[in-house]
């Protein structure tokens, strides 16, 4: 990027943006995202900077009133970073989002997001997640549920909601959902402008974001193949949107936040520093099966940057012990290799 496309887009990226009693330092924030945005991943894109939200992977609501965050695999977060920290909860009933979200207040963390995203079976044909676009009343009583339950504790809290273009590529239902979500109590919106079923076969339409965000009273970010800061740039300047929510992309890069916001570079030796940061936080904060899991799932993102990438996953996987894949991160990821400005369509989006 040219100079005064960096100096551009940091202008845009770098400004607070205040949710209810709350301030969010700058307008990149991580997605939520279930299996991959979990707390040792998050203390690597601490670690790098730059990231204005975190938020939690996905936490299912039922029973999340008396989990135990030293022992839960979703809901734990290091206290470092809970002024900055949103909490994902899912479910289709409002007294269980209710009881979650009240749960959640009671940490002191920054926020709560609704999950009207994730269109997983396993989810949807329970009522939840991208189901409740197909329910605008039942949408609408979960998000004043979880507005009523956190006012009871921390009216400062903003609430937050992710959500979908729906179950069909009209955008008509996701501007008119938008009113619905900001009148039951959100305080901001996260709009992926996919439909429901597509698991990223296809390109997401940002043209969806400029009428969500043009409709909405609330702060509306877009997310969706941000990959590049011209990109991020490009969402900002096209659709209006707020600020700009990255999921995956940050998953294969997590020092992108740091980039993007304050134009620091980085060589080609972070690709190996960030697994090795991530394989010690996951040591730190998960017991050795779970840890094994988490990083092959991140194995995955981090081998889409290189040119060669398939064929270097089966590497960078082989072993069964965090200490196997040091050594292979050590040994693989040199410096030399190389890497393409985008990652690889058939890795990143399997």
């Amino acid at each position: 990027m040219d100079m005064q496309t960096i100096e551009q887009l940091q202008k845009l990226l770098n400004r607070p943006l205040a949710l209810r009693g709350r301030e969010a330092g700058n307008r990149l924030w991580l997605a939520p995202m279930a299996g991959l945005g979990h707390v040792a991943f998050r203390e690597v894109v601490d670690g790098f900077g730059g990231c204005g939200l975190l938020f939690s992977e996905m936490c299912t609501a039922r029973g999340l009133d008396t989990e135990n965050r030293h022992t839960s695999p979703t809901f734990r977060w290091r206290d470092q970073e809970s002024g900055r920290l949103v909490v994902q909860i899912s479910g289709a009933d409002p007294r269980e989002m209710a009881l979650a979200a009240e749960r959640v207040a009671r940490e002191g963390l920054f926020g709560v997001d609704v999950n009207m995203g994730c269109s997983a079976t396993a989810l949807t044909k329970r009522g939840a997640g991208a189901a409740l676009l197909r329910e605008p009343e039942r949408a609408a009583a979960v998000v004043r549920a979880v507005r009523q339950a956190v006012d009871r504790v921390d009216p400062a809290m903003p609430v937050l909601v992710k959500f979908r273009t729906g179950w069909s590529p009209d955008p008509g239902p996701a501007v008119e959902m938008a009113a619905v979500l900001a009148e039951a109590g959100a305080d901001a919106l996260v709009f992926h402008p996919r439909v429901a079923p597509d698991r990223r076969t296809r390109p997401p339409v940002w043209e969806h974001i400029r009428l969500v965000a043009g409709a909405a009273s609330v702060p509306v970010f877009g997310n969706g193949n941000v990959q590049t800061p011209e990109d991020c740039l490009r969402m900002l300047e096209s659709t209006g949107c707020a600020g700009v929510s990255v999921g995956r992309m940050a998953v294969a890069r997590p020092w992108l936040f740091a980039s993007w916001s304050s134009g620091r570079e980085f060589g080609p030796q972070v690709y190996r520093e960030a697994a090795l940061q991530l394989l010690d936080a996951l040591e730190l904060h998960f017991d050795s099966q779970r840890a094994v899991q988490r990083y092959r799932k991140f194995a995955v993102y981090l081998a889409a940057n290189f040119c060669y990438g398939h064929s270097l996953l089966p590497g960078l996987i082989k072993g069964n012990s965090l200490e196997d894949f040091r050594h292979t991160a050590r040994t693989l990821l040199q410096d030399g290799l190389k890497t393409g400005t985008r990652p690889s369509v058939h890795l990143f989006t399997r």
